[in-house]
């Protein structure tokens, strides 16, 4: 599903060069969990942007579902990031001023999708985490367990191929965080959805059907 192969990552800060990742070869297998650990500042989420499309190497290939993604201009990788990926953060980044459908309405709009679909599609979404009772309420009306669900819901919505979440359960309690573990997992092995997660969290690591270290922009574990 994902090939990685002699990734570089570098960036100018002051006037020098902070090399972020380091000739990094990497493979996920579709329908595969695999957990990215390591300290902060190792790269983890530099790697998992990369992979989301959301920040592109220095030099090196990224292979998704069989396309090189960064030989594409702008317009074709955001239109494929639409469809392929789905995003998890660790802040939610839900728009404050929209509804929990609305927000999770928001990649089938952008995608090109109609309102009424969109808004169908949402609910559907909305009420498999279990939100069917909190579509019209604002991220300030939810609690942060529920504005994660949100955030799922939204990852959801395109029916990707591909969830990606960078430290998905960093801003919940444990009861919390466990829920929204359950759901991913859920998700990777009852619709084969291939997750890759960056986590501090050594439960949620374990759970994962692989893990890898990053320390100093490398694998060290795979």
């Amino acid at each position: 599903m994902i090939k990685v192969s002699k990734l570089n990552k570098t960036f100018i800060k002051d006037g020098k060069r902070i090399e972020v990742l380091k000739d990094m070869d990497l493979d996920v297998q579709r329908g595969e969990s695999l957990s990215i650990v390591g300290a902060s500042g190792a790269g983890k989420s530099t790697l998992i942007h990369i992979l989301g499309t959301l920040d592109h190497p220095t030099s090196g290939e990224v292979i998704i579902g069989g396309s090189n993604v960064f030989r594409w201009g702008s317009e074709k990788l955001a239109g494929f990031r639409n469809r392929m990926i789905g995003f998890v953060f660790q802040f939610h980044h839900l728009l404050p001023e929209f509804s929990s459908l609305e927000n999770t309405m928001m990649p089938a709009l952008i995608g090109g999708m109609a309102g009424r679909k969109a808004k169908e599609k949402a609910e559907t979404v909305l009420r498999e985490v279990g939100l069917g009772d909190r579509l019209a309420h604002k991220p300030g009306e939810l609690s942060g367990g529920e504005q994660q669900r949100v955030a799922v819901a939204r990852a959801l919505v395109m029916e990707p191929e591909i969830i990606l979440a960078d430290e998905p359960t960093g801003n919940l309690d444990t009861e919390t965080g466990g829920k929204i573990e359950d759901m991913l997992i859920s998700l990777n092995r009852e619709r084969g959805i291939t997750l890759v997660v960056v986590t501090h969290n050594a439960s949620l690591a374990q759970r994962m059907s692989r893990s890898i270290g990053l320390q100093d922009g490398k694998i060290r574990n795979q």
